[in-house]
């Protein structure tokens, strides 16, 4: 208790009002979720501006892990990081558990969005208890703030319930012009913990002082850093894992919400009995809170039971997703208003159309058979390359599910976009076909049981604002099992171009099927062609006639053929080479001669890594 009561103390006097940061350095404004006082002005409280020499470039943050954000796949959930390159860079493999307070190296897309650069990802609020502050500085440990959360999501603070799913901006940078001359190449986000010094932290991450200091706008003179707040550390390389430590357990987060008044005085005993008090008032609060959740619990979970129970489809209850994700059940009517009665101005294709939900634009997909088994395998999966599934809906026998919009639409459509400038750059399809294979690698060995997802083609393959791809419709997907799918009594049920030959002959269902057909998906991305095409007035199979091509002849006088020309001279030969190699690899008529998607991201990792570096 008296820890309790010191920790609480030295809390306070950190934060006391009189102590105030650098001009430059967002400092304890970062705490504040004032939203009266926001400024029009980019504030360093909200995000860091965009000043750098580049719109986009890959950055860093360091998490600490803490249960149940404690492994690769659900910090990579959390962050929305690729969970191949956050087990690559922390030297950890996927399955294990992180140490609780290990620094954990995130690596991130950062990109200038408006008047700030920001890593994009989202958030599911758990419970009613949840407001701005707490997801910006407890979940995401300072990596976001109140006033960015504010300005990107709708909802007022004291509207936040639990199912809702907010836009989580995450501080990070671009090297400016004058950084990339000094050396920089990369901004690592760091938050400062207890007793950190700008020595230390330059030290363990071999930068300077004088570095730090001039990217955070501190002077060296008075050098006066805050816990939970962030600087940008300047790297020269990428950083490392024996960089990294373990922390100690540090005191709660300070709320802004509850007004504190500190008088100064010098009769401890009567400190000590106001801390008692407070301390006791505080278990006394945690204590009624818990009932009242629980309470609340019990009665959300009864209702959408009942609720459940009348839409004749029920949820599975073993979900194997963390405790942050949840479903909606939606009523017909609140679809009908979302897409002006599904009116055709909303129609984006098929039987799917976009609406506005509780202030969020989503994909709303109609269907007239039973959802059971795609909604089940939808809850248990949850990666960030697979689609996420909001909430359904059941209206006189019709299914309606709820998706995450995808502002890009599918792979398919996007390689007809000539005109668009990101297609012509070939580290984007490179990326696109590296999160394909993120996507398959965990449906076929992080799942349980593993799945064959049966339909993996360009047209189902979408993308987001960013072109980071994610696989959807999952409607044909099954266990991968021996004993359940080995053979299946109805096949040729797919995407003609894309069936592995052992599925159209024989009906045989295994994870190769699915590599078979991501061989398929990489052609198209180098060729830019279609699956099946039209030559000489007849139908054609891309990957037959690719495969005609590549076998017996030389390779490098048949390549520059081969290659979308919206590319030559944006790609060294050997690049292309490999990736053509990749697809062949992965079309192999035997299933067992085929790679393996572990085998497949793997070699990607390093296609990017060379292109990047080139």
């Amino acid at each position: 208790m008296n820890k309790f009561i010191l920790n609480f103390f030295i809390f306070f006097c950190i934060f006391f009002p009189e102590l105030h940061a650098q001009q430059s350095y967002s400092g304890n404004s970062v705490l504040h979720c004032d939203a009266n006082n926001e400024s029009t002005d980019p504030s360093s409280a909200v995000l860091y501006t965009c000043n750098g020499e580049k719109p986009s470039c890959q950055a860093f943050l360091i998490f600490k892990a803490h249960p149940p954000y404690d492994s690769i796949s659900t910090i990579s959930n959390l962050t929305s990081a690729d969970p191949l390159q956050l087990a690559l860079i922390n030297n950890f493999s996927l399955s294990a558990i992180f140490p609780p307070n290990k620094e954990v190296i995130v690596p991130v897309n950062c990109s200038c969005s408006g008047q700030y650069y920001q890593a994009n990802t989202s958030y599911i609020i758990p419970t009613r208890q949840d407001h701005y502050f707490s997801i910006a500085n407890n979940t995401y440990q300072g990596l976001s703030t109140c006033k960015s959360l504010m300005q990107e999501n709708t909802y007022s603070n004291s509207s936040l319930d639990a199912g809702l799913v907010l836009k989580v901006p995450l501080r990070c940078a671009c090297p400016t012009s004058n950084q990339t001359s000094n050396g920089t190449k990369f901004l690592l986000t760091y938050v400062v913990d207890w007793g950190d010094t700008i020595y230390d932290i330059s030290m363990r991450f071999n930068s300077s002082m004088e570095s730090v200091a001039d990217a955070n706008g501190i002077d060296l003179s008075n050098p006066l850093i805050f816990p939970f707040t962030t600087l940008l550390v300047p790297l020269s390389t990428k950083p490392s894992s024996l960089q990294t430590k373990i922390h100690s357990q540090q005191p709660p987060y300070f709320s802004p919400f509850t007004p504190v008044i500190w008088k100064k005085t010098s009769n401890k005993r009567y400190g000590v009995w106001i801390g008692i008090g407070i301390g006791i008032s505080l278990l006394v609060i945690c204590f009624v809170l818990l009932l009242a959740y629980f309470h609340k619990k019990k009665a959300i979970e009864a209702a959408r039971n009942d609720q459940l129970g009348r839409k004749k489809w029920e949820l599975p209850q073993d979900f194997l997703v963390s405790i942050d994700q949840s479903l909606k059940v939606y009523d017909y009517e609140e679809l009908e208003v979302a897409t002006e009665n599904f009116s055709h101005r909303c129609k984006m294709g098929g039987s799917v159309y976009r609406g506005v939900l509780n202030g969020e634009l989503l994909a709303i997909k109609q269907m007239s058979k039973d959802v059971d088994k795609e909604v089940s395998l939808l809850n248990r999966i949850n990666h960030f390359n697979l689609i996420s599934l909001r909430g359904a809906c059941e209206h006189f026998g019709v299914f309606y599910l709820v998706y995450e919009f995808m502002e890009n639409g599918s792979l398919k459509e996007w390689l007809k976009k000539r005109n668009c400038q990101r297609f012509q750059i070939w580290n984007y399809r490179i990326q696109i076909a590296l999160d394909i294979a993120n996507g398959l690698h965990y449906l076929h060995s992080f799942t349980t049981p593993p799945y064959v997802h049966k339909d993996i083609c360009s047209e189902n393959v979408l993308l987001d604002r960013d072109l980071r791809a994610k696989i959807a419709n999952f409607s044909l997907a099954r266990s991968a099992e021996r004993d359940e799918s080995r053979k299946s009594s109805m096949w040729c049920l797919g995407t003609k171009g894309y069936m592995a030959p052992e599925y159209i002959e024989y009906g045989l269902v295994t994870p190769e099927m699915d590599i078979y057909a991501f061989g398929v998906v990489l052609l198209e991305l180098i060729t830019g062609k279609e699956a099946v095409f039209i030559q000489d007035g007849k139908e054609v199979l891309l990957s037959e006639v690719i495969l005609k091509i590549m076998k017996g002849e030389n390779v490098e006088v048949e390549l520059d053929q081969l290659i979308d020309p919206s590319l030559k001279g944006q790609l060294w030969m050997e690049l292309a080479r490999r990736m053509m190699k990749l697809s062949i690899d992965c079309l192999a008529e035997e299933p067992e001669s085929r790679l393996s998607m572990a085998e497949v991201v793997s070699c990607l990792l390093r296609i990017q890594l060379d292109a990047q570096r080139s």
